[in-house]
């Protein structure tokens, strides 16, 4: 389970985020960089159960570095506020979809899929749902789905205003087709996070994701 210590660093990172401060209580960050590792390595062994695939994966091969890259931002605080991982068989570089866990007091959550990808895995993808649109929107349509993610997120700037080039307007997977990312996520509240509980609940919605991250997965290797 993630410790209490882990989030009150993460919170007291948020209002001071600079260089100095963070310099200052280095040590409290990599006690909870390290109670965050552990959190990550366990769930990897949990889900592992049912996705051998990333059963080699260790937690230095998912996790994020806390800094930020601040050259083409606006904002310029150099820290990040949260500690993520992106759990792919393949490593957190992969172009593939993978699974995905996001803790920051007040804004944690979990879920995955295939975020921002390049476009010719893009275009892959949106190829399998012409193809296989029954079967896709069986996957969005499973009652665990639909109350675990409700359905797939709907980011600002993710979904185009148009079917791409190549689909007609009127095509039956229209909707689908104009997402530039497919992913689905599910807020973690912060009552949560210190329990026991969590990892059940991350390794129940990760299971639930399965089929949609396969079918994503499939057309990119096709």
């Amino acid at each position: 389970m993630i410790q209490k210590t882990t989030l009150t660093f993460l919170e007291a990172l948020k209002y001071n985020n600079n260089k100095p401060w963070f310099d200052a209580h280095r040590k409290e960050y990599e006690t909870a960089r390290a109670d965050f590792a552990g959190f990550v390595d366990n769930l990897i062994a949990a889900f592992g159960k049912t996705e051998p695939s990333i059963l080699h994966l260790k937690a230095k091969d998912c996790m994020f570095r806390i800094n930020r890259d601040v050259r083409f931002s606006k904002n310029k605080e150099p820290y990040k506020t949260n500690f993520g991982a992106y759990i792919n068989a393949e490593g957190k570089k992969s172009l593939k979809a993978g699974y995905y866990f996001h803790l920051e007091p007040g804004g944690s959550f979990t879920g995955g899929g295939l975020w921002q990808p390049m476009p010719a895995e893009l275009a892959r993808v949106r190829q399998e749902i012409d193809y296989n649109l029954p079967e896709f929107e069986k996957i969005l349509g499973t009652k665990k789905f639909r109350d675990t993610y409700g359905g797939l997120s709907v980011e600002e700037g993710q979904i185009l205003s148009r079917v791409p080039k190549g689909y007609e307007p009127d095509n039956p997977a229209a909707t689908y087709l104009k997402y530039k990312s497919y992913t689905a996520l599910a807020n973690l509240p912060d009552n949560l996070l210190p329990g026991s509980a969590l990892q059940t609940t991350t390794v129940k919605a990760f299971q639930t994701l399965q089929p949609l991250i396969a079918f994503i997965n499939r057309g990119i290797d096709e």
